[in-house]
């Protein structure tokens, strides 16, 4: 079981988690809880780092950060005791071994003995979520929303029947409801259909852990913390009787950033002398467009970013400027990715059609577009992210007709 960050705002919502997580255990189940920090408490501590200095060393800055899920796991771990439960907490270091970049680290292993003794002897486990510990003993973060992945990790670590997901909504929608108030509920969604909407900027579950869970075939639900509701299962393959349209869903990410690198020599390998510095400095890229000229000389690279590190994209990229030889780069932060994303697209190319149609009826102006197997995204003026969404959302027949 895994609680995000508002289901754990305070000692009565952990109180209430608490509740959830008792009733688990009378079940006869035998129960491991990751919790996040509270809502709003890591981004206190991330700027607590940024004041201490603005170039602070990353092995601190994680020692600092991961501090808040330490805080929770104690607390939720009282407060079952507190209801004659048999519970403890453990140290994310005690359990988890991750390796790569420090803030974004990746889990490499999952020491399950600590946790097999303790379940053995009936008690219920309560983890931190988010960290791990390097091979030198440092304590390492995963990375924002970095909890889901700790708790598909240990998991599948420990052969779990399934990993419930609980959160401030009550399961996966076909868009955003606060773009889109009469988007419906899915009751369920293929772990691919679900890892390109995560992808594109749907906040239910970080992507590295439904790759995971992907990879692990692990039973993923996503329930909600507030309510005792039906939520929605990750699935392989849905069933042949579900009723679903060709499109699971719309996701917006207005968290990106567009980068335009011009004049770039046109030989063999150059692409990869851009990306790869990039992607090992722990910066992911997306909508990658490669064009050359028709001279055949030169071309134009296009690509996004995550906005927050733009300027240590932008910083890299410069610093290599003579080695990889571009004339002049560009960016923009006024932009957002609308992706539509199902297992349709496979067969359907008038799906793809239809996005294009919808938006140019709209009078959206495309900055870039790339296409996947189950997947289609467009980059766009962050303005017109709500517009494109609603439009797009009903000429995919996705509108709950129930809703008012």
């Amino acid at each position: 079981m895994k609680f995000g960050g508002t289901s754990m705002a305070g000692i009565e919502r952990i109180r209430h988690v608490a509740d959830i997580v008792s009733r688990e255990a009378e079940r006869g189940n035998e129960v491991l809880v990751v919790v996040s920090a509270m809502a709003g408490e890591t981004d206190r501590l991330v700027q607590f780092c940024k004041e201490a200095a603005a170039t602070h060393d990353p092995r601190e800055y994680d020692v600092v950060v991961a501090s808040g899920e330490q805080v929770t796991a104690g607390l939720l771990a009282m407060t079952l005791q507190n209801m004659n439960r048999d519970a403890r907490s453990f140290m994310g270091w005690q359990l988890m071994k991750a390796s790569g970049v420090h803030g974004n680290a990746r889990v490499e292993s999952i020491e399950r003995g600590l946790l097999d003794e303790a379940l053995s002897a009936g008690q219920i486990c309560v983890i931190p979520g988010f960290q791990g510990a390097t091979e030198d003993g440092r304590v390492a973060t995963l990375g924002r929303g970095g909890s889901d992945t700790s708790a598909v990790a240990i998991a599948a670590g420990v052969n779990a029947d399934r990993c419930d997901i609980y959160t401030d909504v009550d399961g996966v929608y076909t868009t955003d409801p606060r773009i889109v108030p009469r988007a419906s509920k899915l009751n369920a969604v293929t772990f691919e259909e679900m890892l390109e909407l995560a992808g594109a900027g749907a906040k239910v579950l970080q992507v590295r852990s439904v790759g995971l869970a992907m990879r692990e075939g692990l039973r993923l639900r996503v329930l909600s913390a507030f309510e005792d509701l039906p939520g929605t299962d990750i699935v392989a393959e849905l069933e042949t009787n579900m009723e679903r349209t060709a499109i699971a869903g719309i996701a917006a990410d207005r968290n990106e950033a567009h980068v335009v690198l011009t004049g770039i020599a046109d030989r063999p390998g150059t692409l990869s002398a851009i990306i790869s510095p990039l992607a090992e400095a722990g910066i992911s890229t997306d909508m990658v467009v490669h064009a050359a000229t028709e001279a055949g000389t030169a071309s134009d690279l296009h690509f996004t970013v995550p906005r927050a590190n733009l300027a240590k994209a932008i910083a890299l990229l410069k610093e290599r400027q003579p080695d990889l030889g571009f004339t002049d780069i560009r960016s923009d932060e006024g932009v957002a990715k609308i992706s539509i994303v199902g297992v349709g697209l496979r067969s359907d190319p008038s799906l793809a059609a239809t996005l294009f149609k919808v938006l140019a009826e709209r009078k959206i102006n495309l900055k870039a577009a790339t296409g996947g197997e189950i997947r289609a995204s467009v980059l766009i003026d962050e303005n017109d992210v709500d517009v494109a969404v609603r439009s797009l959302h009903t000429a995919f027949g996705l509108d709950d007709k129930d809703v008012k």
